[in-house]
């Protein structure tokens, strides 16, 4: 069931009714059905895959709460994660193991008449894994109590809102929030409406109108001219970003409607400054997971600089490979290793200022301190930075979004050759620059947006708030794509 379906908005209008008209088990008994109908209504057979995976984790956390052996304890942990990772490993990644064997062994002259498998990939499994493995080692570890209902557990790990494309929650994050009811807040309402609305904006106004454009290109890139690779490259970026966090803005607003509180997931990535701030600002939740689950086990950086760069690499390729089984995904991942080992080495022989959470170039000067000419230098300075990063991440999403290597190096060779450089030959013009012109205008929403005082303006003022929910109902009627396209992150 899609988020940009009528189907799913009869569901939730429906679910919402009946949530807040229940209490206790009733209405964790409503979440839990509701989300397997949720889930269930792409294939009802994963519907088994999603219960296994829960139960599994469901009594290995019961075990490792009460079990004191060392041994033993290893013992659980190693079953559930062979069990997810193997479930996981079997419908993603199988059949892409073979063919890279099949493909690798050629060469010598050694034929493997292994059929090709093609396995339907189960939505969202990507997401769940993560969150019940992410239990399961907390629990090792000792920073977790082990939920005992399994009414409760089930609902964190099906929760409908996040389950098909995260926000990747945690069971600390989650499940405290399961023990009492949630009760009806207006402002909490109104915040989650506004958030829904927000994305379904930048799915349906951005990312598919771009997607008009960008999915013939990187279908068949031959015959477009430079200036036109370049142009759907620079727009693809947008529409990534628009339509993940567009999805990501959607479940945490029906989230908020219904009481809970999910993570964030995205705040203004392209106005990074450095490669490693760029991941402290986007897919936050996957990056802060490959962290404390992936990056700190391994080492982090206490163990020397040679290292560091091991395990940075070791965790951008996982991240990379976590996207899909492609090498066009790996090919991702470590580029994007490499741009941060790069940075880490420059920083540790320049040896600048620490770096800011938030850049400064979105952040307005204090009423306290005087616009002078170094604080135009430092702007001027951070948008150079954020253009240069900017541009190196478009290149990186070629590799992400091109169906096939080969594609990937066709579109960057007809983007460096440069042969055509003229306006005229930009083919689909008229979808190109209303794709052009609906992202200058969400780029000045982002800027306005992540600015501290223009935040505190909308909240404190309920005009505004209504002026601009009117604003993206229009723009969503006006130029909204109603083609019930697939948010890209379904497919992770």
């Amino acid at each position: 069931m899609l988020f940009n379906s009528l189907a799913f908005l009869v569901f939730f209008a429906c679910f919402f009714v009946l949530y807040w008209s229940l209490r206790g088990t009733s209405r964790l008994t409503l979440c839990l059905v509701g989300s397997y109908v949720f889930y269930g209504w792409w294939d009802y057979r994963f519907l088994g895959l999603l219960f296994v995976s829960t139960l599994i984790d469901f009594l290995v956390g019961i075990k490792l709460q009460s079990c004191q052996s060392s041994g033993m304890r290893k013992a659980l942990l190693t079953t559930s994660l062979v069990s997810n990772l193997g479930i996981l490993a079997t419908f993603k990644y199988l059949g892409f193991f073979v063919e890279s064997l099949q493909t690798g062994l050629a060469p010598l002259g050694i034929t493997l008449d292994w059929p090709t498998i093609n396995i339907l990939l189960p939505a969202g499994i990507s997401f769940y894994t993560f969150q019940t493995m992410s239990y399961s080692i907390d629990l090792y570890r000792r920073d977790l109590q082990a939920e005992r209902s399994l009414l409760k557990f089930a609902t964190f790990v099906s929760f409908f809102p996040q389950l098909v494309a995260g926000p990747i929650v945690r069971a600390r994050q989650f499940l405290p929030q399961l023990q009492s009811d949630r009760v009806l807040n207006w402002r909490e309402f109104e915040s989650g409406f506004g958030r829904v609305l927000l994305g379904f904006f930048k799915k349906l106004v951005i990312a598919d109108s771009i997607a008009v454009v960008a999915d013939p290109f990187f279908l068949d890139p031959f015959g477009y001219s430079t200036i036109n690779a370049s142009l759907i490259v620079v727009l693809y970026a947008f529409q990534v970003y628009c339509d993940f966090s567009g999805y990501s803005d959607i479940a945490i607003g029906l989230s908020r409607m219904l009481g809970f509180a999910l993570p964030e997931n995205f705040c203004a990535p392209y106005f990074s400054t450095s490669p490693s701030e760029f991941w402290r600002r986007w897919h936050m939740t996957l990056s802060t997971w490959m962290r404390d689950y992936v990056y700190v086990p391994l080492g982090g950086n206490r163990c020397g600089e040679w290292m560091t760069r091991r395990n940075l690499i070791i965790t951008m390729l996982l991240g990379g490979l976590w996207h899909g089984a492609s090498w066009n995904f790996v090919i991702w991942g470590a580029v994007h290793a490499v741009i941060l080992v790069v940075h880490r080495a420059y920083v540790s022989f320049s040896r600048p200022e620490p770096e800011a959470e938030i850049p400064i170039m979105i952040l307005p000067p204090k009423k306290t301190t005087p616009v002078t000419r170094s604080w135009f230098v430092d702007l001027g300075v951070d948008c150079l930075k954020s253009g240069m990063l900017f541009i190196v991440v478009c290149v990186t999403w070629v590799f992400f979004r091109s169906p096939t290597l080969g594609i990937a190096i066709q579109i960057l060779t007809q983007i460096v050759t440069c042969d055509d450089l003229s306006l005229s030959s930009l083919q689909n013009r008229i979808p190109l620059m209303k794709a052009v012109l609906l992202v200058a205008i969400f780029s000045v929403y982002e800027l306005l947006s992540v600015m501290e005082p223009m935040q505190a303006f909308f909240q404190r003022t309920p005009v505004v708030k209504c002026v601009a929910y009117a604003g993206a109902l229009w723009m969503i009627a006006l130029f909204g794509t109603f083609a019930g396209n697939q948010f890209i992150y379904f497919q992770f």
